[in-house]
């Protein structure tokens, strides 16, 4: 078996990585920063090619593909992500586009491109990392709620149409909270509520992933606060989480 992670030189894709190559999983590991997935192949014990890429590039993407079509990936993980903190009229644009590019083409592309490879041997797995402000508007953090509401949304609506084939390729989406990752610095803000280890989401959502469950939450706490946001409206909601978002820069 075969697993290919965006985004593993750190946080989740790299506990992913861990954790995968522990269950006898071959890997690919894709990210900018070689050095980093150089350090984590030697602590993998099955084979792992490494691919350092800047996936905000669409035409990275592409070749990535290229390189890697013949390999038979049983297991595509689409990790690779950023956020930005910030009002929408402060945040710099062309940080927002490039966040676009990874958060979404990304995304978009690789998902299409090897799910018809699975679905033409009807066999693989997608799992796509989005959030749970996928389900969320996120005033501060706008751009970013914005690009996982798109993932999330477009894994929910493949699944359905898998299960309406009677495919044996399965999708999943992870949607946790906020996760002890390098997401804050890079963000240039700070959350100031409670964040879950990245290793603890990796495994749960790996685990999860193999048992084709769809939507993949990993703490009880973000569970319930999804399940009473249906309750609330929708102004309502973007005031909390307007509050809770408090920010200052790192």
């Amino acid at each position: 078996m075969r697993a290919l992670i965006t985004g593993a030189s750190s946080g989740i894709g790299r506990e992913m990585a861990y954790y995968l190559g522990t269950l006898g999983y071959d890997l690919i590991l894709v990210a900018r920063r070689k050095k980093e997935l150089e350090k984590i192949k030697k602590q993998i014990p099955t084979n792992v090619e490494i691919y350092a890429y800047d996936l905000q590039k669409t035409e990275n993407v592409f070749q990535l593909y290229q390189q890697v079509k013949e390999k038979k990936i049983d297991f595509l993980i689409n990790n690779a992500g950023f956020g930005l903190f910030g009002e929408f009229d402060k945040t710099d644009l062309e940080r927002e586009l490039e966040m676009i590019d990874l958060n979404i083409k990304t995304y978009h592309i690789l998902t299409k491109l090897f799910l018809k490879d699975f679905q033409d041997r009807q066999s693989g797995r997608i799992l796509n990392v989005a959030s749970a402000s996928g389900f969320l508007s996120g005033p501060r953090l706008s751009t970013y709620y914005a690009t996982k509401n798109y993932v999330a949304k477009l894994s929910l609506a493949i699944h359905e149409e898998l299960r309406h084939q009677k495919s044996k390729v399965h999708i999943s989406v992870l949607c946790p909270g906020p996760v002890s990752t390098e997401f804050n610095q890079v963000a240039h803000g700070i959350f100031h509520i409670p964040s879950i280890s990245a290793k603890k989401v990796a495994r749960y959502a790996i685990d999860k992933s193999l048992k084709n469950k769809v939507i993949i939450i990993p703490s009880l706490a973000t569970k319930l606060g999804l399940f009473f946001n249906r309750f609330i409206s929708w102004s309502l909601s973007a005031k909390i989480i307007y509050h809770i978002q408090e920010r200052k820069n790192v």
